[in-house]
């Protein structure tokens, strides 16, 4: 098993080169990068005279020697494989240079924003699992029932709608017209001067409608998936073979049927930390979460490279970990899973 997961540790290196080259690629040539907007910006007369840019009249387009001060700074006078290679010397010691657009460290920015992205998805994490494996247990038991129709109607509803959609909805509904909830954010601006219990609540009142919108998708495909299990196992010839010899109906299913059916569903658990932690852009816009999602976005609307290159290396790095996670933990719950055999 140890020759299995350092084969895939190592595989993890490619991958990474492939994804990050990619990107790396399209930000050398998309326009609207720095440069492109010091052009823009100079041509309306809003670049001021300044060390980086030429002397020149700043109310006209900018001069060739100006572009390539500006090409130097930014780094895009390097040759594209050089440039790509000591970037991802710098990623590698964890050097992420500094936001276009700030001018702050990028490792700073992204470090400020990581618990956050951890702390609103592992939330929604738990949350899921604690009520899609019983929910998905008791439909699969009240297969047909009037509360496994209506609970099927209600997941399905949640599955179609997009989790952006959810979150407007809510937060038009609760926080516009009923004033309910906050509008956003991770808690409110006097939070430090509140009583523990003050806080506890706030907490609570800021990720309730982040939580429904971050886990809904999440909750109904496992649900679904559980239900199924639990049933496709429960019609198995070793099930019947257990009540057979003996077994109560709910022994077979808790001690065999339930054991086999969870096994997917943990399988899939390090490849949905990989997904929670990298934080979701839309949702964390929408309400206005400072965490790794709306931090990508911006950049990336803004044409911030170091950050966008700095936020994908990131995430790409914890979701291909994550996908190795989830071999450890199909071998774990699985004992016929001999992995590297």
């Amino acid at each position: 098993m140890l020759k299995y997961f350092l084969y895939r540790l190592l595989l993890v290196i490619p991958t990474f080169i492939g994804i990050t080259l990619v990107v790396f690629t399209v930000t050398r040539f998309v326009p609207g990068g720095p440069v492109d907007q010091a052009i823009r910006e100079a041509r309306f007369g809003a670049l001021s005279n300044s060390e980086s840019v030429s002397s020149g009249d700043a109310s006209g387009p900018l001069s060739d020697e100006a572009i390539a001060q500006l090409n130097e700074m930014y780094g895009f006078d390097k040759p594209f494989l050089i440039a790509y290679t000591e970037w991802l010397w710098d990623f590698i010691r964890l050097d992420f240079g500094k936001s276009y657009r700030y001018g702050d460290p990028v490792k700073d920015m992204i470090v400020s924003r990581i618990p956050v992205s951890i702390y609103f998805g592992l939330t929604s994490l738990i949350v899921t699992y604690l009520i899609a494996i019983p929910l998905g247990i008791r439909k699969a038991l009240k297969h047909g029932s009037v509360f496994d129709n209506i609970s099927s109607s209600a997941i399905f509803i949640g599955y179609a709608l997009p989790s952006y959609t959810v979150g407007i909805i809510l937060l038009s509904f609760f926080s516009f017209k009923l004033g309910l909830l906050p509008l956003g954010g991770f808690q409110d601006p006097m939070f430090e001067y509140f009583t523990p219990l003050q806080k506890v609540l706030d907490r609570f009142r800021h990720l309730i409608l982040p939580l429904i919108s971050y886990s809904l998708g999440s909750l109904a495909g496992m649900t679904i998936l559980m239900k199924n299990n639990i049933m496709e196992n429960m019609a198995s010839d070793y099930i019947k073979t257990a009540i057979a010899k003996g077994r109560t109906f709910k022994e077979a299913m808790w001690l065999h049927a339930f054991r086999n059916s969870i096994i997917p569903i943990a399988s899939n658990l390090g490849g949905v930390i990989g997904l929670f932690l990298a934080g979701s852009f839309l949702i964390e816009n929408i309400f206005n979460i400072r965490g790794m999602g709306q931090l990508s976005f911006n950049a990336l609307v803004a044409r911030d490279f170091p950050v966008v290159l700095a936020t994908l290396g990131v995430s790409s790095t914890v979701s291909l970990v994550g996908n190795i996670l989830s071999d450890l933990i199909l071998s774990l719950v699985d004992p016929r899973i001999k992995l590297g055999r």
